[in-house]
């Protein structure tokens, strides 16, 4: 099968940008004369990230409902019905084998115009718990692509396939040595390692709580790669001064900093967890709570309940925090556990095996 042409659409946050740029990477990289035109939300990340990847994109005037300013719910039937039309407009233009939808706002209409126009339509759904557009676009899809079990619940049985979740490229094919990894870094080679991390813009609580132990991670002879987020580094970087605790706002080269690690602190997007399984090394989860239907702790469950992490509510940071940490620094046995168990959760081919399903139907 040859692919000419396809539409992407996903975005709103990068837990949606990155497995849509995975899989489009991988058609690329099979068919380089396919014609990938990806379609998103006017204002959200994607317009900015999916050009900087070197694809085209179109967006839509999208948006969600509002769970709690409702009254700004006012806008939403006009916007949708804008988006409806343009996306009816760009699918009769493009004329795609295949239409691609990774979740977030922009997807729906997309996928929506695509499937009356006859397109075959392929979901991709990173969480063990649904977003409401996947949900609502399910039924016309003629495949779904998942990252957990038991998501009968909401999808047609006989629709799904399990192939894990998209992961980049770099980080499915890096080699890199603890010992370079840390070079490379900055850090120092024979130091045990925690890696902090919070998500591109920061996670407030993660971030007090990592400050509030300093003292900890010194009596404990460890040193940090804390990535505090851009929203935090004004408020952090003053303050920190110490030459085991590296603080960065980003991370560009993050197949360094997993390499680098001993113990990993992080947030539980479905992606970041898929390069977790990945990496495997043990983890701490700290799931947000401020993200639609409460999916980050889902998620976090599912790996805790695997044994291949650890599961640490937010709302228990102050209490336990240091009480994790300690047992995982000094306990061998349990780290070794948890890098076992959650590599047997790694899907290394999944962006692949989407890819040979977006074949198929196209």
């Amino acid at each position: 099968m040859s692919l000419r042409s396809v539409i992407i659409s996903g975005g709103g946050t990068g837990g949606h940008i990155f497995p849509a740029l995975s899989i489009a990477d991988e058609i690329k990289q099979r068919h380089p004369d396919c014609e990938i035109l990806f379609v998103g939300a006017k204002g959200k990340m994607e317009m900015e990230r999916v050009p900087q990847a070197g694809y085209p994109i179109e967006g839509l005037w999208i948006s969600g409902i509002q769970r709690h300013k409702k009254w700004k719910n006012i806008t939403f039937p006009f916007k949708l019905i804008s988006s409806l039309w343009k996306a009816r407009s760009i699918v009769k233009r493009v004329k795609p084998q295949v239409a691609i939808g990774t979740g977030g706002f922009a997807s729906g209409p997309l996928l929506q115009m695509a499937g009356k126009a006859g397109v075959p339509t392929v979901l991709q759904e990173q969480n063990s718990y649904p977003g409401i557009t996947n949900k609502l676009l399910s039924k016309a899809a003629s495949a779904i692509c998942v990252a957990y079990d038991g998501l009968e619940r909401f999808f047609p049985a006989e629709k799904i396939v399990n192939t894990g979740n998209p992961v980049r490229r770099v980080l499915a094919e890096s080699s890199m040595n603890t010992g370079d990894a840390r070079f490379k870094l900055g850090l120092k080679k024979d130091m045990f390692t925690v890696l902090v991390l919070g998500g591109s813009l920061g996670a407030r609580e993660i971030n007090r709580a990592v400050f509030d132990h300093l003292r900890f991670f010194e009596h404990e002879k460890v040193q940090v790669l804390w990535q505090c987020g851009r929203l935090y580094e004004a408020e952090y970087k003053p303050k920190v001064n110490h030459p085991d605790i590296k603080l960065v706002s980003f991370i560009s080269d993050m197949a360094a900093a997993y390499a680098s690690a001993d113990i990993i602190v992080s947030r539980a997007g479905a992606g970041t967890i898929s390069e977790l399984c990945l990496i495997g090394k043990p983890v701490i989860l700290i799931p947000s709570p401020n993200v639609a239907e409460d999916h980050q702790t889902k998620n976090a469950q599912y790996i805790a309940d695997n044994d291949a992490a650890v599961l640490l509510p937010e709302s228990e940071l102050n209490e336990r925090f240091s009480e994790v940490l300690f047992e995982l620094i000094t306990d061998d046995k349990k780290r070794s556990v948890l890098r076992r168990q959650i590599a047997k959760l790694a899907k290394p081919n999944a962006t692949s095996e989407i890819v040979d399903i977006i074949e198929k139907y196209a």
